[in-house]
């Protein structure tokens, strides 16, 4: 910020004000820190510095509260979550704890040619579609092999296929639409 030192703030780049904006927080190196969408509006490049100097500074002892939409930020830098909706608090646990209680797994999986038409057990557990590749929703207690055998019965063939446990974004969602988690 050095090279901009003599320039009016409202000449910056918006990435730039928000560097001002948080040495202007950090000028009296508070215990805790605030941070509000700290990274809207600016590119990749200036979001990962801001992600990098956020766990810094926590490593060096500041608290840090982070209001954000961006539930991929919250979920790399937050150790512990709150998530709300209409001012209710829905939930506020650790993020790893949160993650956990998810009932789902996604399995992604690419077909050797698009579905015409699932059969309803898969039909009842498919989240995304995109030519022939699908994503489903399956409970973490039940089988892959079910969903793999199900894919047989459709005459299916599977050329590839993945699994992730739920984000952050999927709990959120979960919990804000009524469903259980």
């Amino acid at each position: 910020m050095s090279d901009k030192s003599d320039a009016d703030t409202s000449q910056l780049s918006g990435g730039m004000k928000r560097r001002v904006l948080i040495a202007m927080a950090l000028v009296h190196k508070p215990q805790v820190l605030v941070l509000d969408e700290p990274t809207a509006g600016v590119d990749v490049e200036l979001r990962r510095t801001l992600w990098e100097f956020t766990k810094e500074l926590h490593q060096q002892g500041h608290t840090i509260i982070l209001t954000t939409h961006y539930l991929e930020e919250a979920e790399a830098l937050c150790e512990k979550v709150a998530i709300m909706q209409d001012g209710e608090v829905k939930a506020l646990d650790s993020t790893h704890a949160l993650l956990s209680k998810h009932s789902y797994r996604y399995l992604r999986v690419t077909l050797s040619q698009p579905a015409q038409q699932l059969i309803p057990p898969l039909e009842q557990r498919l989240v995304e579609s995109e030519h022939n590749r699908l994503v489903f929703k399956l409970e973490k207690t039940a089988s892959m092999t079910e969903l793999l055998a199900w894919l047989h019965e459709n005459q299916l063939q599977v050329t590839d296929v993945s699994s992730r446990d739920a984000s952050l974004e999927e709990v959120f969602l979960d919990l804000t639409s009524g469903e259980r988690v």
